[in-house]
């Protein structure tokens, strides 16, 4: 089930920059939830960069392409010699669900522990 954050007073945000989101009213609010949080909203640099890549092939990552092999070597150039996979998925839920199955095949215990 999907439940609203803010049943009781919901909120109606109508744009976003930096940190902040604002409400049809204009009042501020720090976005501490949605995914943002290591560029903010509306960054001018990942602006560019979707622009370009939604100019040229606009998908996900279920299809071959260059790029994404080059931003794999990318990344992994960047940490150590052990971690040089790269899994793409599409969001955290595909991620965390991705995780909990390759624990799941490398220790072979199936128990979760989780926080609400």
């Amino acid at each position: 089930s999907c439940k609203v954050f803010f049943a009781k007073d919901p909120l109606k945000i109508v744009r976003a920059q930096g940190q902040y989101m604002f409400d049809e009213k204009g009042e501020k609010y720090l976005d501490c939830i949605n995914n943002v949080a290591h560029v903010g909203h509306s960054h001018p640099y990942v602006i560019k960069a979707a622009t370009k890549q939604m100019e040229l092939l606009n998908t996900n990552s279920r299809f071959l392409h260059d790029n994404l092999v080059q931003y794999a070597q990318h990344l992994t150039a960047t940490l150590p010699e052990k971690l040089s996979v790269c899994y793409f998925v599409n969001s955290g839920s595909e991620a965390n669900d991705l995780a909990l199955r390759l624990a799941r095949q490398y220790h072979g215990h199936q128990d979760v522990i989780t926080l609400e």
